[in-house]
């Protein structure tokens, strides 16, 4: 260890001797380096002169030997010509290639050596031109020697001349003295510019000389200068240390006092700890109000936090691990925030640490954002796991990341095991059809860069368990910068819902009150019927039966009474019907019957027996004894209409004609009848609603739609009843007259009175005052007939244009059996007008020809439930599954739900509880005359506005 201290002093002195000698040393050899170079300059001056000397004299003896040739004409004169006059030109070559902007020293040295220069001298000839090119003094010598070498190079031409005169031998005495003359005369021209050229090499080199003396005295000044000012800079060093000492100290004081981070320093000899002000201040304290030891800053850490701080600390003092921690400091006011210290020991001479300095950082603002991302990360775990669908999330390889409880369950894979796995592993999916396994969702999803949904039926095949039906959707998981790092599938169990289908599809198809067919298989199996007969005839029948009286039970004993009568006589009529043959019910309290191959005495049989099953039939409703009948219309297919609207109107009109005759007979139709030509001449409805169209005596009433739950103030819309004053000025409801109306075709002419004097009511309020405005949704029931005619919505667009009626003030409510037998006018007129803003309800939804399917496809807003499921569902299980199903089926296709006859306060509360949105009855709201209801209104909140 003494070993090492003494070299680092060593290693010390030799620096700062260094430091002190250097510019001493650095003037000698600067001062050795401008002798050198000054001796290479005046060197290569010389050298120019002995090279301008030697280019003379062989100038002037290579014209004595040309002189010499043309007397002698003997070859060696002229080769000593040429030896001579190579001097000058070795000369010219040289300075030609110096003069190049990269020249070939080589060849400039060839040149110097043909001009006799001594080969020491080259070298710094080389240099001095290089160096002084284009100096002022160098520049004209270089001139004079260009001009020196043109004038040689013509004389030099001369005397090629000659030489080749005397070689040819056609020249004569007079032409070679001729030439002779020219020669000598351009030596007599050279002799000046040689001189110059000698004069000016002189002049160059005294100016050069000059140059280098006043250069190396002013360097050896500078020198001298740079010594003195350096042995004063060291004599001013100490002093400038001392100050730079104390400025730093000054320096450090302000940065620990101006910086964000407290600072701490521990003397280990000591126990004090020294703390900044901004560390004082981060912990609440006045500037140097805090007297603190380690042990006392140790006792006010945070317990939980105290022990870890002591281990690390001892840890790094001895190991020298990194000092960094967290932990909770309590402040001045007993409070604990979050602080960040880091910090290091410094070693002394015997390797042990003597000081340990480092810094506090307030982190409780990032702690607390920690724990909230923390806290929402746990959030969105407990979500993920509370769920009702299964979510399963894979990374970019399709390996599985995480999978809640729900897909635990469904899969039969646990997170543990699942977690790496492949997702087709896990998640094994089937077409429901073909048994196939579909492609795999998820590297769909991430190679088109979309969601992706389920088609079709699927099925799971689980780990361990039967297979299970499902729906799934994927979706890419992108980061914040946009970029798919992976992909979440949601999936969930279908089966229930496939349950629901089905038994929507039976009652699709059937009656959910008496479990019979519905009329629209009743007519696709009389089509069918016809179709067949059409190909082969056969001997069929057509029973159509209308309990008589029936309103009178409703009315009397009410509607479940009246529900439990059709079931009753359900339950009467099937046993009496041959197998093969069809019963179903027809709507409300009608009946229809289907006798294959079955000829009329048969018929006439059956259907008697039928009339007087239910004749003798005595219905008891709580203590009340109801007598019951029916009226039966018989077609027989072979003897009457072949299609399937005029088989089923004969029958009707054979109904009615038995319940004109006294009700409680069998009437069969026959073409040839006075009876039903009279029938059918009867158009005494017809009359009255053409009569009380012309008249105005249709009038409008308005029944709220309001929720089930919470604030019942507001609703969707209010629902306009038709009603008809007949000549006496009593109501007549419309089940009275609207049959009549749907039979004969006058609903179109119905429906655009209510449209046109709805909206005329609408556009009068929209000029009251403020407060007696009619701000509700107004609900309008539209006809099939409406619905089919295909000028219907050119009809109800120009009345919006007429009474500048807002859209989404009107909502129009369209029957199942509209919908389901016109699909596609049905839609395109929803489509047409939703599309500007109005809305649509389903109504009667449940019975009749009604069809999930279709609703599927429907885009209307509202789903309203048919009060026959609603008005006993209480006491029927059935009805209230029914109510349940339509609502859990309407709220997935994302549709409101309407129950229709609420009529109790009970009812409205199990509505509530199973989720049904609205509800519209007696224990509601009663209807009100349209314009009453909103005098009503106006009235009531005038008073709150007076109050």
């Amino acid at each position: 260890m003494k070993s090492d201290r003494s070299t680092a002093t060593i290693h010390r002195d030799q620096s700062r001797w260094v430091r002190i000698s250097w510019p001493f040393l650095a003037t000698v050899a600067l001062l050795l380096a401008l002798g050198n170079a000054s001796l290479n300059i005046m060197a290569g001056l010389r050298g120019f002169v002995s090279a301008e000397s030697l280019s003379s004299k062989a100038q002037k003896t290579a014209v004595g030997h040309l002189e010499e040739y043309a007397q002698t004409r003997r070859e060696d004169s002229y080769q000593r010509y040429l030896d001579e006059i190579s001097v000058p030109a070795g000369l010219r070559d040289a300075r030609i290639e110096l003069e190049k902007p990269d020249p070939d020293f080589d060849v400039a040295r060839v040149g110097f050596r043909k001009a006799r220069n001594h080969p020491d001298d080259i070298e710094n000839m080389i240099t001095l031109f290089r160096l002084f090119r284009n100096v002022g003094f160098m520049d004209l010598t270089v001139a004079i020697w260009t001009n020196v070498d043109t004038q040689i190079a013509e004389l030099d031409a001369a005397a090629r001349a000659l030489h080749a005169a005397v070689v040819t031998g056609k020249a004569r005495d007079h032409d070679l003295q001729a030439l002779l003359i020219r020669v000598r005369a351009f030596d007599q021209q050279l002799t000046p510019w040689e001189e110059a050229f000698s004069a000016t090499l002189e002049e160059e080199s005294r100016q050069i000389s000059n140059l280098l003396m006043l250069t190396n005295t002013s360097v050896a000044i500078a020198l001298v200068l740079i010594v003195v000012l350096r042995t004063r800079g060291l004599i001013r060093e100490g002093r400038l240390f001392e100050n730079q000492l104390r400025t730093s100290e000054e320096r450090f004081e302000y940065i620990v006092s101006a910086s964000n981070d407290g600072i701490w320093d521990w003397s280990l000899g000591s126990a004090n700890l020294y703390l900044s002000p901004r560390l004082e201040d981060l912990l609440g304290y006045e500037t140097g109000s805090m007297r603190e030891t380690v042990a006392s800053f140790l006792l006010r850490i945070h317990p939980i936090d105290r022990k870890t701080t002591a281990t690390h600390l001892r840890h790094h003092l001895v190991h020298g691990e990194a000092f960094d921690l967290e932990f909770r400091i309590r402040m001045q006011g007993g409070t604990f925030r979050w602080y960040r210290t880091r910090g290091r020991a410094v070693l002394g001479p015997e390797g042990k640490p003597e000081r340990m300095a480092g810094s506090l950082t307030d982190i409780t603002e990032r702690k607390q954002a920690e724990a909230q991302i923390f806290a929402e990360k746990e959030r969105a775990q407990v979500t993920l796991t509370s769920i009702a669908d299964a979510v399963i999330t894979v990374d970019m390889s399709g390996l599985v990341e995480f999978i809640n409880p729900v897909a635990e369950r469904l899969t039969g894979w646990e997170y543990a095991e699942a977690r790496g796995q492949t997702l087709s592993t896990v998640f094994s999916v089937l077409d429901e059809g073909t048994g196939t396994a579909i492609p795999d969702p998820v590297a769909r999803a991430l190679r088109e860069r979309r969601i992706v949904k389920s088609e079709g039926n699927l099925v799971l095949r689980p780990r361990n368990d039967a297979k299970i039906a499902i729906d799934y959707s994927v979706a890419p998981i992108r980061n914040r910068p946009g970029e798919i790092v992976g992909a979440v599938l949601v999936f969930h169990d279908m089966s229930r819902e496939r349950q629901y289908a089905a038994r929507l599809v039976h009652l699709a198809s059937h009656d959910p009150l008496t479990g019979l067919l519905n009329r629209r298989e009743f007519e696709r199996r009389l089509g069918a019927t016809l179709a067949d007969n059409h190909r082969e005839p056969f001997d069929h029948a057509v029973l159509y039966l209308d309990l008589d009286q029936f309103k009178v039970v409703n009315d009397t004993c009410g509607h479940a009474a009246g529900d439990e009568l059709l079931r009753q006589v359900t339950g009467l009529l099937r046993p009496l019907l041959r197998e093969g043959d069809t019963l179903a019910r027809l709507g409300g309290d009608e009946f229809g019957v289907l006798l294959e191959h079955c000829p009329t005495e048969p018929a006439i049989r059956i259907a008697e027996t039928l009339r007087s099953a239910v004749a003798n039939y005595h219905f008891v409703w709580k203590e009340r004894l109801c007598n019951s009948s029916v009226s039966v219309g018989l077609v027989h297919i072979g003897d009457g209409p072949q299609t399937l609207a005029g088989v089923l109107s004969a029958a009707d009109a054979a109904c009615y004609m038995a319940k004109d005759k006294g009700r409680n007979r069998v009437q069969v139709y026959s073409p040839n009848s006075n009876e039903v030509t009279t029938r059918h001449d009867e158009m005494e409805w017809v009359n009255r609603i053409q009569r009380a169209l012309g008249e105005n005596r249709f009038c409008l009433y308005a029944q709220p739609v309001c929720p089930t739950r919470g604030d019942r103030s507001t609703r969707p819309y209010v629902e306009l009843l038709l009603r008809l004053r007949d000549e006496q000025n009593q109501l007549i409801l419309p089940n009275e007259f609207i049959p009549a109306a749907e039979r004969y075709n006058l609903m179109p002419d119905i429906d655009r009175w209510v449209i046109t004097t709805a909206f005329a009511i609408l556009a009068q309020s929209s000029h009251a005052r403020e407060e007696d405005r009619v701000r509700d949704t107004i609900a309008i029931n539209l006809s099939g007939a409406s619905i089919g005619d295909s000028d219907f919505l050119n009809f109800v667009r120009e009345q919006f244009t007429r009474f500048g009626i807002s859209h989404s003030s009107i909502c129009f409510e369209i029957t199942e059996t509209t919908a389901v037998t016109s699909l596609s006018r049905a839609t395109d007129f929803i489509v047409a007008l939703q599309a500007q803003g109005c809305s649509f309800a389903l109504d009667d939804f449940g019975v009749g020809v009604s069809s999930f399917t279709y609703l599927k496809h429907l885009p209307v807003d509202f789903v309203k439930i048919d009060g026959s499921f609603v008005a006993d569902m209480l006491q029927n299980p059935v009805n209230h599954a029914m109510v349940e199903a339509i609502n859990s089926i309407g709220h997935i296709l994302g549709k409101k739900t309407i129950a229709e006859s609420v009529e109790s306060l009970d009812i409205l509360d199990a509505l509530g509880r199973i989720g049904v949105d609205y509800a519209q009855g007696y224990a509601v709201a009663r209807p009100e005359i349209f314009g009453q209801l909103r005098r009503e209104r106006t009235i009531a909140r005038r008073t709150a506005a007076a109050a």
